[in-house]
C-alpha cells in the first residue's frame, strides 16, 4: 500500500504539464535518434544526456525515461525497414521483421512491435513498482562482503557473456577497471596512473568515455564500413495491409505476454539484459506455432516479431530493478542511466528509495506516462521514421561527431575534454573494430571504484583474511548463482547460434 500511495505522489509530479512536455520530447528525441540506422539506446542516452543538464534532477530524470524507452523502440524501425540493427537485442526483430517488410507487411511488423513494447512496458513497470522496494529492502541488511560478491558477479558475467568472446569481453573489463582508477585514491589521497597530468588529477569524467566509446567510435566504425550511393529503405504499404488485421492480432497477443514474462526476469539477472530474453522469446515462439505459422518462420512470421519486441522492453524495465536498488548496471544502457544519476548527486542503492524517494517514484511514474506516449506518437508517425531513415550517412554521422564534440566540451567547459574525447572514440572504434565488446568496459569504469571501496572495507574487518569474502550465506549463494549463470549462458548460446543458422537454412532450401 505504500508503494502504490508513493506511485501516485510521483504521478501527481510526472502529470504536471511542464514534465509533461518534457517526457514527450524525450520519447520523441530518443525515438528519432534511435531510429537512425546503427544507433543502439546505450549511444542514444549517451549522445542526448548532455541536454539535460540544464534541467532540474526531476525534469532530468522524466526527459531520460522518454529517451530510455524511445530510443529501445527506436531500434525496431531500423531493423524492420532497413534490416539494420541499432543494438544486438534487435537482430530477432530484423529476422523476421525485415521479411514481413519485404512482402509488403512493413506497417503490420511496426504496429506489433508498437503495441508489443507498449504492453510489455506496462505490464514490467507494474512488475517493477512491486518488486522494486522489496528488493530494496532486502539489500539494506546488505555488508561489504556482500556486495562484493555481487560486483564480482557483475563483473564476470557482463565481461564474460557479452560479446563473441570471453578473452575480448575480460580484457575490455580490464580496461575499464584501469580507466576508473586513473585519478585521486580515495584511502590514501595519492595520484594514480595520472601520469603527472592535471586533466587526469579529477579522473576521466564518465559521460566523456560514454559519448566517445557509443557515439564517437560507433560513428567512426559504422562510417568506415559505409556502402556508396543511397539507402535502400522498404516502403511503409498503405491501405488495408497498414494496420494489424483480425488474424494478426490473434497472433501477436499471446507472444506479447510471453515476451514480457520472458524478459523481465531475465532483465534483472546481472548480464540477462535484453538480448538472452529476444533469443530465449524467439524460440519459444518458434517452438509453440503450429501448422502454417510455424511454416512462415524465417520468412516472416508475425509471432517473431511480437514476441521478442515485447521480451525486449520487459527486459528493459528489468534492468531498473538491480539499478536502482543495488547500484549495479548490468548493461550498457543501464550504465548510462546510472552515470545520468550521478551527474545530480544520486546514488542508487538501498537506501535510494528512503533519501530519494519523490524522485525515484517520479521517475516510475514517468515510465508509465513516457510508454503510452510512446505508443500514440509511433503509430501515426511512422512516415516520419522511413524519412529520417533515408537522411544521407555522410550527413548523419557528420551530425553525430559535432554534437559528440559539443557534449564533451559542454561537461567542464574545457578543451581537453575533447581531446580525451577523441582518444577514447579512436579506442572505441578499434575495439569495434577488432571485437571488443565495449559494455564491459563502461560497466567496470563506473563499479570499479565502489569495488574497491567495499573490498578494501571487506578485508579491513576481517584483517585482511580473503576467506572472509566467503563467509556470508548471502555470498555463497550469489557465487552458486553465478555458476548457474554460466551454465545457463552456455546452452543460451548453443541455442542462439542454432536460430541464427536456421533462417539460413530455410532460404537456401526455398
Amino acid at each position: 500500500m505504500d508503494s502504490f500511495m508513493m506511485l501516485l505522489e510521483g504521478f501527481s509530479t510526472a502529470l504536471q504539464p511542464v514534465y509533461l512536455l518534457y517526457a514527450l520530447g524525450g520519447v520523441f528525441v530518443g525515438t528519432a535518434v534511435g531510429v537512425l540506422p546503427g544507433i543502439g539506446p546505450a549511444m542514444t542516452v549517451a549522445l542526448l544526456m548532455p541536454i539535460t543538464y540544464a534541467l532540474d534532477p526531476a525534469a532530468a530524470l522524466i526527459v531520460f525515461a522518454g529517451i530510455y524507452y524511445g530510443g529501445m523502440y527506436g531500434g525496431s524501425t531500423t531493423s524492420i525497414l532497413l534490416n539494420t540493427p541499432g543494438e544486438s537485442s534487435s537482430i530477432v526483430t530484423a529476422l523476421e521483421g525485415n521479411k514481413m517488410a519485404k512482402a509488403g507487411r512493413g506497417a503490420a511488423a511496426l504496429a506489433t512491435a508498437a503495441i508489443g513494447s507498449f504492453v510489455a512496458g506496462t505490464i514490467a513497470t507494474v512488475l517493477l513498482t512491486f518488486l522494486a522496494p522489496v528488493v530494496a529492502e532486502l539489500a539494506v541488511g546488505l555488508g561489504p562482503v556482500d556486495y562484493v560478491a555481487l560486483m564480482i558477479v557483475a563483473f564476470l558475467t557482463v565481461g564474460a557473456l557479452l560479446g563473441a568472446s570471453v578473452l575480448r569481453g575480460l580484457a575490455s573489463l580490464a580496461l575499464g577497471l584501469f580507466i576508473g582508477m586513473i585519478g585521486i585514491d580515495d584511502s590514501t589521497a595519492q595520484q594514480r596512473f595520472t601520469f603527472d597530468n592535471p586533466t587526469l588529477v579529477d579522473g576521466v569524467d564518465m559521460v566523456l568515455v560514454a559519448v566517445g566509446l557509443f557515439a564517437l567510435g560507433e560513428a567512426l566504425y559504422v562510417a568506415s564500413k559505409l556502402r556508396h550511393g543511397p539507402v535502400e529503405v522498404i516502403p511503409v504499404s498503405k491501405g488495408k495491409n497498414a494496420w494489424l488485421s483480425k488474424e494478426d492480432w490473434k497472433r501477436s497477443w499471446k507472444p506479447w505476454l510471453r515476451g514480457t514474462f520472458i524478459g523481465f526476469p531475465i532483465g534483472t539477472v546481472p548480464a540477462g539484459g535484453a538480448d538472452v530474453s529476444t533469443f530465449l522469446s524467439y524460440a519459444a515462439e518458434r517452438k509453440l506455432a503450429k501448422g502454417q505459422n510455424k511454416a512462415q518462420f524465417g520468412k516472416g512470421a508475425i509471432e517473431g516479431v511480437a514476441g521478442p519486441e515485447a521480451a525486449n522492453n520487459a527486459a528493459a524495465a528489468g534492468v531498473l530493478v538491480p539499478l536502482l536498488t543495488l547500484g549495479i548496471p548490468t548493461t550498457a544502457t543501464a550504465a548510462m542511466m546510472l552515470t545520468a544519476f550521478q551527474r545530480y548527486q544520486i546514488q542508487p542503492g538501498p537506501l535510494l528509495f528512503e533519501n530519494q524517494g519523490a524522485l525515484v517514484w517520479t521517475l516510475i511514474a514517468s515510465l508509465y506516462v513516457g510508454n503510452l506516449m510512446l505508443l500514440v506518437l509511433n503509430l501515426p508517425l511512422v512516415g516520419l521514421w522511413v524519412k529520417i531513415l533515408q537522411i544521407p550517412r555522410p550527413y548523419l554521422y557528420a551530425g553525430i561527431l559535432v554534437f559528440a564534440a559539443l557534449g564533451a566540451f559542454s561537461v567542464n567547459f574545457a578543451a581537453a575534454d575533447v581531446g580525451i574525447l577523441l582518444i577514447v572514440g579512436i579506442l572505441g572504434y578499434f575495439m569495434r573494430r577488432y571485437g571488443y565488446p565495449v559494455a564491459p568496459m563502461v560497466v567496470a569504469m563506473i563499479l570499479g571504484p565502489m569495488f574497491e571501496v567495499q573490498l578494501r572495507r571487506s578485508l579491513q574487518l576481517s584483517q585482511n583474511d580473503p576467506t572472509a569474502l566467503f563467509s556470508s550465506p548471502f555470498a555463497v549463494v550469489v557465487y552458486i548463482s553465478m555458476a548457474l549463470i554460466f551454465v545457463g549462458s552456455w546452452w543460451l548460446r548453443r541455442r542462439q547460434a542454432a536460430l541464427e543458422a536456421a533462417p539460413v537454412k530455410d532460404e537456401l532450401s526455398v
